[in-house]
């Protein structure tokens, strides 16, 4: 039985296969394998061999349970139950070899590992074997969660433990990311060692695929960081960010609140859905800009025409405006800045009620956009009677899910052109470093052209900009932005809408720089904990404006209070001698750093066009070794921009600027030379807005009512 016992230890002695990882899209670590073991217990005797030195068995259990209960979450008494309910089993043909001790026993890290091998030797306790194994691994804490899943060790009915994606990424690309073991075959003696001259065959481990994200890490931590702070200020019931490239499609951030840790769950309420694809909602007056947007392709907009603010009737159905009574007679662009739903139901009146629900579907909403993550919702365009193209015009009774908005917003956004939104960026295999799913920019049907985008943004400004607007708490400094705010009843379960102070919806769809989005981001914050002087739209603002600004310094675009006067775009160098390169860069003010030993420049960073202020780094990359540059003050972006060109293994250490490199500046370094950087992030200013009253700030809420 001891040979049997053996053969079934060599099975387990298998070549482990990794688990593929996640990344972000710069190659930073979101989700991987780390090294665990598993606690094995030797009860045999059989396994000690004649004459040894010291036993391989455990010759006292009630010691080593003592001993273990110091280091695992299990009680001494609930080990000893184990043994005796194992040693109970025991016949005359079969004896118990050895046993293991469920959850407690695997997952343990390598410190406590080596603290358990130090305490046994010290206190002379025998048989305790460990074996390598494998352990989810998320180093990020609470990130993207409902985005990355979580994965989690089970047992199977034949008693092999593996690492099963159970939510999120982890589970629609289980088997993607799910490796296949190798193994090692060899014959041993009946104490499991190797016996001489034994041939090894060997059946090497395929590791799991990597999954390389659209997300930015830093990005991501930026939405993580301010949704933390809000989250402490006002406990919202939800919130949700998305953080988008407009001109391509791709997610840079996603997050909700509440959240969990994936390696704990902590936190992990009965919610499993991923709110910005899984779940749908009514938009609110986000939906206007989509209304706008309709009316103005269709010819129908005159922003200087006035009508009659305060209630619009229709049939036996009267909506009004937020302040009930309206603004007396206005015009339709001070509607707009002000959010009357009353502008919508004119607007309506003049293109028709059924060619803008033509343009809602053309903007994608009521069916799913096709983004690459699982169990999309479709939402549902009410299109029954008029009314309900009515209240749908600013954004009630509806629904629709974020990355529908998203999609919709990218057409505003990119001048005419709408871009599917998308999060994987790659999937390669690891084994063959090839790409065996390579995602790209998707353009679908816009229903608005190029000359509309613009209009619509420049109109999207203005709520910042006028005095009217609503959205003036959304100005961010340095950048022009433009946006939507929104402030949606929530459906009760049995019908009707909640009431009361806060227990609203409050969002906003914004983008900047307005005349050039470069960011695309959406803001929703239920039913939030106001204090007296506070609105449903200052954690919303809080929010975005936080996010905005960090992420558009992150990505080095360029302030626009600075851009007329300090900027000038980079030419193109590639193609061209590193040293007539750097010359004439350093004589037009900039900062250049040569990769390589110098010759023909393969590749810059920034690119050709790209508007840049006097004195900022730009990367000339030629062949050859690099001489490492002082990296203190860089930023993390142009940090991976050179890793990502030079092939260094350059490590990183926090978010933020440089502060600290483990290299001193003129190293020569090659591949094999790691360099580790230790990053910090600055304090940032926000400036004041200006306060805004109750009645223009826009808490607009939506309602319908009998005439």
């Amino acid at each position: 039985m001891a040979v049997m016992a053996e053969a079934k230890y060599a099975r387990e002695a298998v070549l482990k296969a990794e688990r593929g990882k996640i990344i972000d899209r710069n190659g930073e670590l979101i989700a991987s394998d780390t090294l665990s073991y598993r606690l094995i217990a030797i009860l045999s005797e059989k396994a000690t061999e004649k004459g040894a030195k010291e036993p391989r068995h455990v010759t006292d259990f009630n010691k080593a349970a003592e001993l273990l209960s110091k280091y695992i979450p299990m009680e001494k008494e609930k080990m000893i139950e184990i043994r005796d309910k194992a040693v109970s089993r025991n016949t005359d043909t079969y004896e118990t070899y050895q046993i293991e001790f469920g959850k407690a026993g695997r997952d343990i890290s390598h410190e406590t590992m080596l603290a358990i091998k130090e305490a046994a030797e010290e206190e002379g306790v025998t048989g305790l074997q460990f074996i390598e194994d494998k352990k989810r691994f998320y180093p990020n804490g609470n990130f993207a969660s409902y985005l990355i899943g979580f994965a989690m060790r089970e047992e199977d009915k034949d008693g092999k433990v593996s690492t099963v994606g159970k939510m999120g990424l982890e589970q629609t690309y289980n088997e993607a990311l799910t490796g296949v073991d190798g193994k090692m075959d060899y014959k041993t003696d009946i104490w499991g060692y190797i016996l001489p001259k034994t041939e090894k065959q060997i059946v090497a481990a395929q590791d799991g695929k990597t999954i390389q994200l659209t997300i930015d890490k830093t990005i991501q931590n930026f939405v993580e960081d301010a949704m933390n702070q809000v989250n402490e200020k006002y406990s919202p019931e939800k919130m949700l960010v998305v953080v988008t490239n407009p001109k391509t499609g791709e997610i840079y951030a996603m997050s909700q609140r509440p959240s969990f840790h994936p390696a704990t769950r902590e936190g992990l309420t009965e919610n499993w859905l991923n709110d910005a694809v899984q779940n749908t909602i009514e938009p609110g007056s986000t939906m206007k800009m989509f209304t706008l947007a309709s009316a103005i392709e269709e010819k129908k907009w005159d922003p200087f025409a006035e009508y009659q603010s305060g209630q619009y009737t229709i049939y036996d159905k009267t909506i009004r405006d937020v302040n009930r009574t309206g603004w007396g007679r206005i015009s339709f662009l001070e509607g707009f800045q002000r959010s009357s739903n009353v502008s919508m139901a004119y607007l309506l009146e003049r293109m028709g009620d059924r060619t803008f629900i033509e343009y809602l579907r053309g903007f994608g909403f009521g069916e799913k956009v096709g983004i690459d993550l699982p169990n999309e919702a479709s939402g549902i365009i009410l299109d029954i009677n008029p009314s309900e193209r009515l209240t749908t015009s600013y954004g009630q009774g509806s629904t629709v899910t974020p990355i529908q908005m998203i999609q919709a917003a990218t057409a505003i956004a990119n001048d005419g052109k709408m871009m599917k939104p998308y999060v994987i960026d790659k999937i390669v295999n690891p084994n063959t470093e090839e790409i065996e799913e390579d995602h790209k920019s998707e353009e679908r049907k816009s229903p608005i052209s190029a000359d509309t985008a613009k209009q619509v943004r420049e109109i999207l400004a203005s709520t910042i900009t006028s005095e009217a607007g609503t959205g003036k708490k959304f100005a961010l400094t340095g950048y022009s932005v433009g946006g939507k705010t929104g402030t949606a009843e929530i459906p009760k379960k049995n019908g009707g809408y909640l009431s009361g102070d806060g227990n609203y919806l409050y969002s906003f769809l914004g983008m900047a720089p307005i005349d050039d989005p470069q960011l695309l981001t959406y803001v929703i914050v239920q039913q939030p904990k106001l204090e007296m002087g506070q609105y449903g739209s200052d954690p919303v603002a809080e929010l975005f404006t936080s996010i905005m600004e960090s992420s558009l310094k992150y990505m080095n675009i360029v302030p626009e209070d600075n851009e007329s006067t300090m900027t000038i775009p980079l030419a193109d160098f590639v193609g061209k001698d590193s040293t007539d390169a750097i010359e004439s860069l350093k004589q037009q003010g900039f900062s250049p750093v040569l990769i390589g030993e110098g010759g023909e420049v393969k590749s810059q960073y920034p690119g050709q066009g790209t508007k840049l202020n006097k004195d900022t780094i730009v990367l000339l990359e030629t062949s050859g070794n690099t001489t490492l540059p002082n990296f203190s003050g860089w930023s993390k972006k142009m940090v991976l921009s050179f890793r990502m060109l030079s092939g260094l293994d350059i490590r990183l250490n926090g978010d933020g600027y440089v502060v600290e490199q483990s290299l001193s500046e003129g190293a020569n370094v090659t591949k094999d030379d790691p360099v580790v950087l230790q990053l910090q992030s600055p304090a940032i200013q926000h400036t004041p807005v200006e306060t805004v009253d109750e009645e223009t700030e826009g808490e607009e809420t939506e309602e319908i009512i009998g005439g």
